[in-house]
């Protein structure tokens, strides 16, 4: 059974900072390339982040440059750092494996970037 639990979200001003931490509870997490998604009511899931369990990394064009991806194996956690934060990041950011797995998106944690 895997658990993901995000956390670190909230409300920012535009161009502030942010600091995400998704907890993964599961044997499976070192073993795994595990992303950031978001979503905006109405509109498609986005993976903006990925890391592979090698530490190989990309990001989506929207949030390169100010997102930086990291995890801690001994901790089973990745992390979100978001500096330069714009209105059009506000969104519920989940964290999963890539490519997602139905059973494991968790609640989710809500950035709201206010202008």
């Amino acid at each position: 059974q895997v658990q993901l639990v995000e956390s670190g979200g909230g409300l920012v001003q535009a161009g502030g900072s942010l600091k995400l931490s998704c907890v993964a509870f599961g044997s499976i997490f070192r073993i795994s390339a595990m992303g950031w998604y978001r979503q905006v009511s109405g509109k498609q899931r986005e993976l903006v982040a990925i890391i592979g369990s090698d530490g190989h990394i990309n990001y989506s064009d929207s949030v390169k440059g100010r997102f930086t991806i990291s995890r801690d194996n001994a901790k089973n956690t990745v992390y979100l750092q978001m500096n330069s934060l714009k209105p059009e990041d506000t969104a519920v950011y989940y964290c999963n494996l890539v490519p997602g797995v139905m059973d494991y998106w968790g609640k989710g944690t809500l950035v709201t970037v206010s202008s």
